[in-house]
């Protein structure tokens, strides 16, 4: 149930740079360490979104997959629960992709011109 922390994180930042406009979209770069459940993340921010800059604002999360490197110089993605490199076999590879959890972001609602609205 992280992902209520997460959504309320979205919203005070989003809120911080929106400058009181409304928000129609926010852009999200999430890797898949992070364990979040999409459904869930959406789920939330909805919630506390209601009465800020964000109500009705949809989430457009892109999922950045896992990527290790061993001290081989090895890269691969992470598909398996295995940290092992599958070249040499050695144990001490970093994360280098997977971890991200960022506001890529945000897309305002435009105001409509006074002749536009108008006619």
């Amino acid at each position: 149930m992280h992902e209520l922390s997460l959504s309320s994180a979205i919203v005070a930042t989003v809120t911080k740079h929106a400058d009181g406009a409304p928000v129609t979209a926010v852009k999200l770069r999430v890797g898949t360490l992070r364990q979040v459940v999409p459904d869930s993340l959406s789920f939330y921010f909805d919630l506390v979104a209601r009465g800020t800059v964000c109500e009705g604002a949809r989430l457009e999360p892109t999922l950045v997959t896992g990527r290790m490197r061993c001290s081989c110089g090895h890269e691969w993605e992470l598909d398996t629960p295995s940290f092992r490199c599958p070249l040499c076999g050695a144990g001490d590879a970093e994360v280098i992709a997977g971890e991200e959890f960022e506001v890529e972001s945000i897309i305002i609602e435009e105001e409509q011109d006074a002749s536009s609205s108008s006619r």
